[in-house]
C-alpha cells in the first residue's frame, strides 16, 4: 500500500521560506502571487494494509514527520498502485 504524507505550517505560524518565494514570485513578474506555504511531501510505502496500519502511520506523522506544535499533515492513500 503506498500513503502520501503532506505536511504544511499551521495557518497562525509564519513561514519565512514561503514569504521569500512569494516575493521571488512577485519580483519574476507574478504580482497575483499572494501567499506561498513551504511544506513536505512524502510518499510511504509499506506491506499489508489491515486496519491497525492507518493509526500506526497517523502515529509516525505526529512522532517523527511532524513537529504537531507548528506544522499540521494530512495523510492519504496515494493514487494508483504500488508496485
Amino acid at each position: 500500500m503506498k500513503m502520501k504524507v503532506i505536511v504544511t505550517p499551521k495557518a497562525a505560524v509564519l513561514d519565512p521560506q514561503g514569504a521569500a518565494v512569494r516575493e521571488a514570485m512577485q519580483h519574476l513578474g507574478m504580482p497575483e502571487v499572494r501567499s506561498v506555504r513551504i511544506g513536505k511531501y512524502l510518499e510511504i510505502e509499506v506491506d499489508g494494509d489491515g486496519p491497525e496500519m492507518e493509526p500506526r502511520l497517523h502515529q509516525l506523522c505526529r512522532d517523527l514527520l511532524s513537529n504537531p506544535v507548528i506544522e499540521d499533515y494530512d495523510l492519504s492513500k496515494a493514487a494508483g498502485k504500488s508496485a
